[in-house]
């Protein structure tokens, strides 16, 4: 006998609840984005760049998960309109570590702080539980091994 949760209705209203979630996560952030002609693709470039400072373009591909051509179409356009820095590295001058500038800072934190309030009353409505088993399925969502034992074994960043 399946279990309920496992059952075709409750597998796909578990599809729709990411996607109405998702959107609704994401649309005060694109409002933002709208008045730098920026997208959603800047923003994660934005965001993981300010949670790791000095990330080389190899490990932001890693974790983004896009193409070289991509990320240098969105890179190119946050460099040249100040947002982030690009410095060579220390032991290969050939590396490109990334920063964000004050105005990049400025606009991560804009963008985190409308997400945080969103995901922070989420938390409080759905209770400590609520939130340890959104927390556990949303993990056993990712797929990569490696990007999965990042958050089981606490990483922050």
């Amino acid at each position: 006998m399946t279990p309920t949760y496992l059952r075709e209705p409750e597998l796909r209203q578990g599809i729709e609840l990411l996607f109405f979630a998702y959107r609704d996560f994401t649309a005060g952030p694109d409002h933002m984005l709208e008045r730098y002609g920026f997208g959603r693709a800047h923003h994660r470039v934005i965001y993981f760049v300010g949670r790791h400072p000095h990330v080389n373009v190899t490990e932001l591909l890693g974790i983004l998960r896009i193409t070289k051509q991509s990320l240098n179409r969105v890179l190119s356009q946050l460099v040249r309109q100040g947002f982030i820095r690009q410095t060579p590295g220390n032991r290969d001058r050939r590396q490109r570590l990334l920063e964000l500038t004050e105005q990049g800072v400025a606009l991560e934190r804009d963008l985190s702080e409308n997400q945080r309030g969103f995901i922070a009353r989420a938390y409080r409505e759905a209770g400590p539980e609520a939130v340890e088993g959104f927390r556990k399925v949303m993990i056993d969502l990712i797929s990569d091994a490696e990007d999965r034992a990042r958050f089981v074994r606490g990483d922050k960043d």
